[in-house]
């Protein structure tokens, strides 16, 4: 049973709680567990290190592939069915037909989409523990502190340490505690040049700009509304708010008006596939798709060399990752041997340093063999090359190694 909480602060108070430590077999029990988790994270590494060189290989020669038969488009070229089915390539501004509104605010921006982001204002729980060892037993020391915040998603106080005087409003069977919901309004069709964008090209237009309200014009608000540093306040007193509060920015992405006052019409490069009007994805012989666009005017060789560098990167990153979770399997799988001396002292941080010196060398090493052989898997002639030119040196001396003798 826990002891009463002690108030330290007006919204913050402590509770301490005691757990006997655990005995040698209970021990070795965790660990054992620790050990099937670590046997399983050494299977998933093998795997993430050997079928990303596959995938690099992959991406890389869909990209090339894609680069040798793109068509490069003027910005205001006409339709020309002959590309049908053809890789094209094209810089152009985006153009939509009719602005996106929000009547409940009196917002319209003439962009590819607007975005709602309602926040409430509510009491947030934060908690920080400590353990330290007192009587044989193992105390932990957590401390609760709460604070008032502004939060997209509702925070349950019910959930709270000490709910009295914490409550945040309840979220009933049917009806939300929000007075409106979050929600991103995309434009029925977007076009760039003459072709209508696929979906999967519309999904990459998210750079989100925060709508600004300096020249909003507050003869348009409903009485139950207010306007301070870009947001709407449901509530005359923004800066003085109250647990329950809603506020509301917009913001948007991928401007289309010719004559827009937030500016001029956003520019991209797209490579994709035309079929009559429209851009949809490109099936490469390797067997992936190019839907490519970037939110800027870029040549055709621009946006595949930065798509082979962005594969690159996250060629590395993956191999960085797969390293990662060997080495943490391998630390898992021995956390039993250091288990088994961890009641002597000296002996347990010798352990300790040791296993870690042991699970870097046999993680590098294995790491590197897993990708060595993806490598002969994947590519089996450049590897036998690579390996060639490798044995070429040794091949050499060993040839010298007469003609010296004869000297």
């Amino acid at each position: 049973m826990s002891p009463a909480p002690t108030l330290s602060a007006p919204d913050q108070h402590k509770r301490v709680s005691a757990q006997s430590n655990p005995g040698f077999l209970e021990r070795l029990g965790e660990t054992a567990g620790g050990t099937v988790v670590g046997v399983g994270l050494f299977f998933l590494s093998i795997y993430v290190l050997f079928t990303n060189e596959g995938r690099a290989l992959q991406t890389a020669s869909s990209l090339n592939e894609g680069l040798s038969q793109v068509v490069s488009l003027r910005p205001f070229s006409s339709l020309d069915l002959q590309n049908n089915n053809r890789l094209v390539h094209l810089s152009s501004q985006l153009r939509t037909s009719q602005p996106l509104h929000d009547p409940n605010y009196g917002v319209a921006v003439q962009a590819v989409k607007l975005k709602r982001q309602v926040e409430m204002h509510q009491w947030v729980e934060y908690r920080e523990s400590k353990d330290y060892q007192e009587n044989g037993e193992t105390k932990t020391e957590t401390t609760y502190t709460y604070n008032t915040e502004w939060k997209s998603e509702l925070v349950n106080s019910r959930h709270f340490d000490e709910e009295i005087g914490h409550q945040n409003p309840s979220l009933s069977l049917n009806l939300s505690a929000m007075a409106v919901e979050s929600v991103t309004v995309v434009a029925p069709e977007v076009r760039v040049g003459p072709f209508r964008l696929s979906e999967g090209l519309v999904e990459q237009i998210n750079n989100f700009q925060t709508l600004s309200l300096r020249d909003f014009s507050p003869f348009h608000l409903a009485p139950y509304l207010s306007i301070d540093d870009d947001y709407f306040y449901h509530t005359q007193f923004p800066r003085r708010p109250e647990v329950g509060d809603v506020r509301v920015r917009f913001s948007f992405a991928g401007l289309s008006g010719e004559t827009s006052p937030l500016g001029r019409a956003q520019t991209v490069s797209v490579v994709a596939m035309q079929r009559e009007e429209q851009l949809i994805p490109f099936r490469t012989k390797s067997g992936d798709t190019l839907e490519i666009l970037y939110l800027e005017e870029l040549s055709a060789e621009d946006v595949f060399m930065k798509e082979l560098q962005y594969n690159s990167m996250k060629t590395w990153g993956l191999r960085a990752a797969g390293w990662a979770l060997m080495f943490l399997s391998i630390q898992l799988t021995m956390r039993i041997i250091y288990t088994l001396v961890d009641w002597v002292p000296v002996l347990r941080e010798l352990v300790s340093v040791g296993l870690k010196i042991f699970a870097l060398s046999v993680s590098c090493s294995l790491s590197l063999l897993t990708i060595g052989a993806g490598w002969l898997f994947y590519r089996p002639f450049l590897a036998a090359a690579l390996g060639a030119l490798a044995l070429l040196p040794m091949f050499l001396a060993r040839s010298q190694l007469p003609a010296k003798k004869n000297d």
